[in-house]
């Protein structure tokens, strides 16, 4: 087992230390005890290798578009035998990325169409507005 520092843990993370901390302020993360002694070790908290499995999901949780309140309904759900409520969670959130990949590729299709435009005349200015106004075309190449 691991015995890390905040400074380490953070890095071990990817986060850093203030947002470790936020975490901690939030119930996400554990604030373990400052242990008493002399020494290097007195007063400074030690981590280990759960507190960067947790930290870890935290941050993938949050890429998936989770909120801190749904990550933390999520880190409360794992110490219970919910599997039908987590699976509604995660359902929920596959709809919800499902539209934003919707939404990406929508964009896309129009960035396709402003440097295919743009490519293809050789005055004037590039039709920017239209190529975000025009639905896409069939013929037109996704890149």
């Amino acid at each position: 087992m691991s015995v890390l520092t905040i400074a380490k843990l953070a890095q071990a993370g990817g986060v850093g230390v203030e947002t470790v901390r936020y975490y901690q302020r939030r119930g996400l993360m554990n604030e373990p005890d400052r242990p008493m002694g002399a020494g290097l070790a007195g007063g400074v908290r030690r981590y280990g290798d759960d507190d960067v499995r947790r930290l870890r999901f935290i941050k993938t949780a949050q890429t998936a578009g989770f909120t801190l309140e749904e990550i933390g309904d999520l880190l409360a759900l794992d110490a219970t035998d919910d599997r039908p409520r987590a699976h509604a969670i995660a359902r929920e959130r596959i709809v919800a990325l499902d539209a934003k990949i919707a939404e990406l590729q929508t964009a896309r299709a129009a960035l396709v169409r402003l440097a295919d435009r743009c490519a293809s005349s050789g005055s004037g200015p590039c039709p920017i507005l239209t190529a975000f106004e025009s639905p896409p075309d069939a013929a037109s190449p996704e890149r």
